[in-house]
């Protein structure tokens, strides 16, 4: 028996009653909701712990800014500020280590929490998420896809989480500088950033899934090469409209500084190349398996 013929006698085993089928797409999103709920429910407990996590870049930025006014600077190390956001260099003497933000509305502080664990309980129920969906779809799968489809389980949030470390080691550090270099105070005219922490917020958590999402690159790339819908040589030659369709991207996702936007084109463009090596393995190991069944056969 072929390969396909075996795959086919497996999904033929698999096959159920669309009744079952629906019963059990019921079971798995109500697991999904309790995920959820829970998740939020822990997010939502600790959203106050998690906001002081997230002001942490902007207090770095501002600490730093304070010592470069005090000693006549007009921008401050790169590497420093990275160092102080991550934890690895203290605050500098004479730096403000404690910001302000403020809310303008009655249940402003309230409404933010709740968006704050509600997106935390996205992440946090992602594995359970994931799982549940690649559960119902499983057993219509062949053997071959369901080993291709489990490893971007573990790849997608890994790869998430990498743009979500860039955004608050990196990028929330150099926005929070900028927006603070472009303040005024000279000839009796006074212009300070005064944030809302509703909107300090929501550039967090924008950048964070902008840049978590772009880098799924390789993993969409991925499995429309296992699809074959594209090829690396293909890839390869529109590397040119690649780069500018992520620098297109960069410019949108990111705010209107070329700082960010570098910090966001580059790594794709990095990305873009991993997918082609990675789209170039799934084709030669393809090619090894239709020699071994040529040979078997």
């Amino acid at each position: 028996m072929s390969r396909d013929e075996r795959d086919e006698a497996e999904i033929e085993a698999s096959r159920a009653p669309l009744m079952d089928h629906l019963v059990e797409l019921r079971s798995r999103l109500l697991v999904c909701v309790i995920a959820f709920v829970a998740a939020f429910i822990l997010c939502f407990y600790f959203a106050a712990q998690i906001q002081v996590f997230l002001i942490k870049p902007f207090q770095a930025a501002a600490a730093l800014h304070t010592v470069a006014q005090n000693q006549g600077a007009h921008g401050g190390n790169p590497f420093e500020l990275i160092a102080v956001t991550a934890g690895l260099r203290p605050f500098p003497e004479g730096g403000m280590s404690a910001v302000e933000l403020i809310a303008t509305a009655p249940l402003e502080q309230l409404f933010t929490k709740m968006k704050i664990a509600g997106f935390g309980a996205i992440i946090l129920a992602f594995p359970v998420l994931a799982w549940q969906l690649y559960r119902f779809v499983a057993p219509g799968l062949y053997r071959n896809e369901k080993g291709a489809f489990l490893p971007f389980l573990f790849a997608a949030p890994v790869l998430f989480l990498l743009g979500a470390a860039l955004v608050y080691f990196v990028m929330l550090p150099f926005v929070m500088w900028f927006s603070l270099s472009q303040q005024i105070n000279a000839e009796g005219i006074s212009v300070e950033l005064m944030t809302k922490i509703s909107e300090y917020l929501n550039l967090v958590t924008s950048l964070i899934l902008a840049f978590g999402l772009c880098f799924q690159l390789p993993v969409v790339t991925t499995l429309l090469g296992l699809a074959g819908i594209v090829s690396s040589k293909a890839m390869a030659a529109g590397r040119r409209y690649a780069i500018v369709a992520v620098v297109a991207v960069a410019a949108v996702v990111t705010p209107p500084d070329p700082i960010s936007q570098l910090m966001l084109a580059v790594p794709l463009v990095i990305l873009y190349e991993v997918s082609i090596w990675c789209v170039r393995l799934i084709e030669l190991r393809r090619k090894k398996e239709d020699a071994a069944e040529a040979l078997a056969a």
